[in-house]
């Protein structure tokens, strides 16, 4: 079972989260010269981007990329590096080096290459690797019912990142596969909301990994997982 973290607000939330992964990134600088972080979009972690920002550490050892991406213009309020450079790589982490998974090819497919050279160059195990969950129980861009999920979610893909199209949301995505993910020293499921805990509930709970695929993070013994979660 991962590892439950409760917290009475967002801001106490917050503050744990940013000190955690501080501490994840300096242990990685310590040991090897360097640390990588990963970071997932949305709404949620806008608040941990904005306070570990500030947060006094090796910036110019760190280096961020995106658990998964939509393909679209980086200037493109749906792009998730448009929301890091806003939000994350400012302040003391404006130091950071960013690796994006977005790149100039036409779809998501056709960067696939590209993107897992790019990713190839970020160290690995990742230090730190921050998920959320929609209510759908998707995690990354790992949707259900997705045509190519099953390939995302193989151990022995042999890929780090892979094309991929929801069924019901839009723009093509690229998001890491599940091998991927889980070269992640500390997984870290950063979820807000009593919805967000009845879906994390619920994916506790016997079922198909297809049906949500968040369960195959919670399910597997290979990297840590800690949930933070508030109301």
């Amino acid at each position: 079972m991962p590892e439950f973290k409760e917290f009475n607000d967002s801001a106490t939330l917050v503050a744990a989260l940013t000190a955690q992964v501080a501490d994840l990134l300096r242990a990685g600088i310590r040991a090897r010269d360097r640390a990588s972080l990963v970071v997932s979009g949305g709404s949620t972690p806008v608040l941990f981007f904005a306070a570990i920002s500030e947060h006094e550490l090796d910036w110019e050892e760190v280096t961020v990329t995106l658990a998964d991406e939509r393909w679209v213009d980086t200037s493109d309020a749906a792009s998730n590096e448009h929301l890091v450079r806003r939000h994350l790589l400012q302040n003391r982490a404006a130091l950071a080096r960013f690796v994006g998974l977005k790149t100039g090819a036409l779809t998501a497919v056709q960067g696939e290459k590209e993107c897992a050279d790019g990713l190839a160059e970020v160290p690995r195990p990742f230090d730190a690797l921050i998920l959320g969950m929609g209510n759908d129980g998707h995690t990354a861009s790992l949707f259900p019912e997705a045509a190519r999920l099953k390939s995302a979610l193989a151990l022995d893909s042999g890929q780090l990142c892979m094309a991929i199209t929801p069924p019901i949301a839009p723009h093509e995505r690229m998001t890491l596969t599940l091998p991927a993910l889980l070269q992640s020293r500390q997984i870290i499921l950063h979820l807000v909301g009593l919805e967000k805990r009845a879906v994390y509930e619920k994916a506790l709970a016997e079922g198909p990994v297809g049906e949500m695929p968040i369960r195959a993070v919670l399910r597997q013994t290979i990297s840590p997982v800690t949930v933070f979660w508030c109301p």
